[in-house]
């Protein structure tokens, strides 16, 4: 048993080694040689190996091997500098719990925003999913998954309405503030000590089963999941879900109380809830679960939002195995009631989330209220329409191929032209500014070489010379960018190259030069 006092040195650590190393905000705000030997000089942009906040040497040897794997210069320093972003800046804190001293504990900032995000988070660990082996070793990628599923189950149990949260205590992290939360009027009510910002978000939600099940499936390690707080967090997830539910009215016609309500003052309609934190009226009977916010921090206009229920019922399904599994007193009537909403969310959003569009057919809507009410467009951030196949969702074939073809035209107000990059945007960074992220997405999910080698080169050509994935870039501007430091992107990035190794290797020998 480790005594809290060792915990508490050790846990100190790394903060001594990041006293002495320059922020990586500014750093990657900067340009270092060596460059690449391309026409886009890209920059290499990895902290010295002291100054990195987790090493694997499982990556790095990945690294070494994909610079004879990628032919390019250019999309190779994309690479090496993308794909272990998340490791090399991004681990903020490890450790254990203060009450359990085998319970470990891993605190990962987004990038360039001190604070935990359960879909940031899980999305930062897919990254290194293809090297996720069983492994009870402190240093190595299973310890790093175990300590986001521990920590999301301790945040879970907090407060399970809120998508964000401050460093575990243990860590000594100094909490974030959050100016643009101080004025929020939430309930249910939260902290600022353990709570960095609360908009209810059901992706997020699904996001903890997501990662449960990307580490279960890779190692194979049903027992961990018995020895904490993960059956009680995803009966929390649950909880929420059943609540979530609630329409706006009642048989009578009077207004029913809402589980969730959330307003801020704030010059930017998607930063709030419309009717006083209560959003736009919600219909019943539809079997769908309410999402006030999207992936992108944004409100939902309609708080069916199908994404966010195609994910969660995605991941109900695989984390229901989990949960059969276990040898506890309610384990297998919670994996029933996992598998059955699993089963009744796909269900309704056939029913209630597919729309006859005049130019493109039956497509799935992006929101719904369940009155009639759709919003007709797809947003960048993942769980979107376009990842649909991407997060395992088992969509109807014709009715994705309509929708992807809406996604990818001007008939999506938010599908981004111009000469420098053309993808999907949103409105968090608003009109003219194209995704990267989406680009990725859209190569994950194609078949077609050329639309793949297409988006390769629009990607690694807009990075303004930094070499990194960038959050936003202006598609007739490649100089007028947001966010040079997003990790979740970097890693979906490597992630993505990755995946085209195993599908298509030719297309990683393309020279975009």
């Amino acid at each position: 048993m480790r005594s809290l006092s060792i915990i508490a040195q050790l846990s100190s650590l790394p903060f001594l080694v990041s006293a002495q190393c320059p922020d990586y905000l500014d750093y990657a705000l900067q340009y270092h040689a060596p460059f690449s030997e391309g026409k886009y000089n890209l920059s290499y942009q990895r902290p010295s190996e002291e100054c990195r906040t987790f090493k694997s040497q499982g990556v790095e040897d990945l690294i070494t091997r994909y610079q004879t794997v990628i032919k390019d210069p250019d999309l190779y320093r994309l690479f090496q500098n993308s794909y272990p972003n998340t490791l090399d800046t991004a681990i903020k804190w490890k450790g254990y719990a203060a009450n359990n001293s085998e319970e470990e504990l891993t605190f990962i900032i987004t990038g360039d925003i001190n604070a935990m995000w359960l879909r940031d988070s899980a999305n930062q660990m897919q990254s290194y999913l293809p090297l996720l082996n069983a492994s009870s070793d402190p240093n190595s990628i299973a310890s790093l998954y175990r300590g986001v599923i521990n920590l999301q189950a301790r945040y879970l149990l907090t407060q399970p309405y809120c998508n964000s949260f401050q460093p575990p205590v243990e860590s000594g992290v100094e909490i974030a503030p959050n100016p643009s939360a101080s004025d929020d009027t939430v309930n249910p009510p939260f902290t600022n000590s353990s709570v960095f910002e609360c908009k209810y978000e059901l992706d997020s939600l699904a996001a903890f089963l997501e990662v449960s099940a990307n580490y279960y499936n890779a190692t194979g390690d049903t027992a961990f999941f018995g020895k904490f707080q993960w059956v009680s967090a995803v009966e929390a997830v649950l909880k929420v879900a059943e609540d979530m539910t609630t329409p706006t009215y009642g048989s009578d016609g009077a207004v029913l109380t809402s589980p969730y309500t959330f307003t801020r003052l704030n010059t930017r309609s998607t930063e709030t809830l419309a009717n006083d934190g209560l959003g736009n009226p919600t219909a019943n009977g539809t079997g769908l679960i309410r999402s006030a916010f999207r992936p992108s921090d944004d409100s939902t206009i309609f708080q069916l939002f199908i994404p966010a229920n195609m994910m969660f019922s995605s991941f109900l399904a695989s984390t229901s195995e989990i949960m059969g599994k276990l040898n506890t007193s309610n384990s297998a009537a919670l994996a029933q009631k996992m598998s059955d909403l699993s089963k009744s969310l796909q269900q309704a959003i056939e029913e209630h989330g597919v729309v006859d569009h005049p130019t493109h057919g039956q497509v799935y809507a992006f929101e719904v209220d369940g009155f009639g009410g759709t919003t007709i467009m797809d947003d960048a951030n993942i769980p979107s329409l376009l990842s649909a196949p991407f997060i395992n969702y088992p969509v109807d074939p014709d009715i994705y191929d309509n929708t992807r073809e809406l996604v990818l035209s001007a008939t999506n107000p938010y599908f981004m032209r111009g000469p420098v990059i053309s993808a999907v945007g949103g409105p968090h960074q608003g009109p003219g500014f194209a995704w990267p992220m989406a680009s990725i997405v859209r190569i994950l999910t194609s078949d077609d070489d050329d639309e793949i080698v297409d988006q390769l080169r629009q990607i690694v050509s807009s990075t303004d010379g930094l070499g990194l994935v960038h959050e936003s870039v202006n598609s007739f501007n490649v100089t007028n960018w947001t966010r040079q430091w997003f990790s979740w992107a970097n890693g979906l990035f490597g992630q993505m190259i990755i995946d085209l190794e195993k599908r298509k290797p030719d297309l990683l020998e393309t020279s975009f030069q």
